[in-house]
């Protein structure tokens, strides 16, 4: 007798195989609310425990504080004195960096402490804003100069060090700024070059060098991971501005589009596996949170179970390394929460 084909078994194995790799990775989404006695809030940065960060604030007003939520629970870390504070990143510890406003109204580089905020200090221009920290305790960000113009800072063991330009006029209001930071002290940021050129960077071992584009002619850096992948927005050979990520050799590898031919997206969180999370224009000209996972990117929206029909995902800030995102999301009303989602 004839012993029966073994290829309809290996076919309909293959295709389940197929659909399992398929299958999307979706998210349950937590509304983290807002500090007691405040009508919005905003994430900005998340740590390994789900920690995050961001600002509460009041609407139609400057009012806004620092917050670390754990867990659901709010901490309101306040200001630096003024009015507005936020925070940007918040590291294994839980130490936050951000920038709030002074007693004066400056704003001013942070790293907190406990329950306080602490003014690191600046570049001999007056003012500061901290946009990262590592597992280190070292924060980055932008401070200014005495001759007026923003140079990226690494403040490490207390002391603010200026990693200088791509090459920046000097004078004037040229923005060079330092975005992320990875637990092996690797910067990350973008400025200007002599030529008035916007270029991302990294900065290691007291080297700045540029990291190119996706074939247009400028490039912005905003997150580094532990394996040196940054995430960004550049211009493409179109035209187009899309979020990337660099590759083992710097190569920069184009993200696309949630929004059709001509969206843009931006690249604003990295984990060590290379998920990007960001922000997104749609097709109807308005902006929704993305995740790109190795393969493509995908609006955040139509990844969450069950559906939220009351909040839209405008924007991805931070991912951790268990998949978990802080966002930011809008009811039709106009009010902003901070969300976090966690993979099923």
């Amino acid at each position: 007798m004839k012993s029966p084909s073994l290829f309809p078994l290996l076919f309909l194995s293959l295709v389940i195989a197929a659909s399992t790799c398929a299958a999307a990775q979706t998210y349950t989404m937590t509304d983290l609310g807002t500090i007691s006695g405040m009508d919005y809030s905003v994430g900005r940065g998340i740590n390994a425990t789900a920690q995050t960060t961001g600002a509460s604030g009041k609407n139609n007003s400057y009012i806004a504080h620092v917050f670390v939520n754990t867990a659901g629970t709010f901490g309101d870390l306040g200001t630096l004195g003024g009015e507005t504070g936020v925070g940007n990143g918040i590291n294994a510890s839980g130490q936050v960096a951000g920038y709030s406003t002074n007693a004066s109204g400056t704003y001013r580089a942070f790293i907190s402490s406990g329950d306080s905020l602490i003014d690191i200090g600046d570049l001999g221009g007056g003012s500061a804003v901290a946009y990262a920290i590592n597992d280190a305790g070292q924060v980055v960000g932008s401070a200014a100069t005495a001759d007026g113009s923003n140079h990226p800072f690494l403040y490490s063991n207390g002391q603010m060090i200026d990693l200088g330009t791509l090459g920046s006029p000097e004078g004037g209001q040229w923005w060079n700024s330092a975005e992320g930071i990875n637990n092996s002290g690797v910067v990350t940021g973008y400025g200007y070059t002599s030529q008035g050129g916007l270029s991302g960077f990294i900065w290691s071992n007291g080297k700045m060098t540029p990291l190119g584009s996706l074939g247009g002619n400028w490039t912005e850096a905003y997150a580094i991971n532990n394996k040196g992948q940054v995430t960004g927005i550049s211009a493409n050979k179109a035209g187009n501005n899309h979020a990337y990520i660099t590759d083992a050799s710097g190569k920069l590898k184009d993200l696309g589009s949630i929004g059709g031919k001509f969206g843009t997206t931006w690249g604003f969180g990295i984990n060590d596996a290379g998920v990007v999370v960001g922000q997104g224009t749609t097709a109807q000209n308005g902006y929704h949170a993305f995740v790109y996972n190795g393969k493509k990117i995908q609006d955040l929206n139509k990844l969450v179970v069950p559906k939220n029909s009351e909040w839209v995902l405008i924007e991805g800030r931070g991912v951790n390394n268990a998949g978990q995102i802080v966002c930011t999301g809008m009811r039709s009303d106009g009010t902003e929460h901070a969300f976090l989602l966690t993979p099923r």
